[in-house]
This record gives C-alpha cells, sequence and structure tokens, in this order.
C-alpha cells in the first residue's frame, strides 16, 4: 500500500438546480486556502455526470487528525465563506436551502 494517501474526506454537496452553476464557480474561484494546509495532499472536485447525483469533494490527507485541523481552522472558514453567506441569506429570507453537504471519512486500505 502507498502510504502516502491515508485518509480520505468526501464532501456529498446536493445542489437545487438553479443553484449548480454558482456551485461550480464558487469551486473555479476557490480561494485555496486547503492547499497550505499541514497534512493536505489534494483535491478533486466531482461533478455528476447525471447531472442529478451529489457533487462529490474528495480530499485526500495524510491523518484524520490534519483534517480535523483544517475543518477547525480559520482557513477553513474563509475558504467557505462565500457558500455560507448563500446559505445565511437563503435562510434569512425563509427560502430553502440552495444546497446542502454531507462529510464522510475514509482510511485507505487498498490501491
Amino acid at each position: 500500500m502507498n502510504t502516502e494517501k491515508k485518509f480520505v474526506a468526501i464532501n456529498y454537496i446536493c445542489c437545487k438546480d438553479h443553484y449548480k452553476p454558482r456551485f461550480e464557480e464558487l469551486f473555479g474561484s476557490r480561494a485555496k486556502a486547503i492547499d497550505s494546509m499541514p497534512g493536505f495532499i489534494n483535491m478533486e472536485v466531482l461533478k455528476p455526470a447525471d447531472g442529478k447525483s451529489e457533487y462529490l469533494i474528495v480530499s485526500h490527507w495524510d491523518s484524520q487528525e490534519s483534517f480535523k485541523k483544517w475543518t477547525s481552522s480559520p482557513e477553513f472558514i474563509e475558504g467557505h465563506k462565500r457558500g455560507f453567506e448563500d446559505i445565511r441569506i437563503a435562510k434569512e429570507k425563509g427560502e430553502e436551502l440552495p444546497m446542502t453537504s454531507d462529510f464522510k471519512t475514509y482510511e485507505i486500505i487498498a490501491k
């Protein structure tokens, strides 16, 4: 087993149809705050081929601890502030959220 990639976090993002272009814009112009985090290896943003499933944000880390430090860091808040703002505005207006997110984490056992 290649020990370089030990831990993977996958964020499953469900977007309302009207929000998909905005979501893709956010990632296309992302702050890249994650890129300099200790323990970060790489990330892929996967668009569903069927246009209906969730987007997947797959990040590779050297450890679960490094990932947890990222999610509680000021860089995490900075990297997500535009999406968080979109959600805040929808809540304020009493609208349905434009996207939902569900993180799941995995250890790599085989390649």
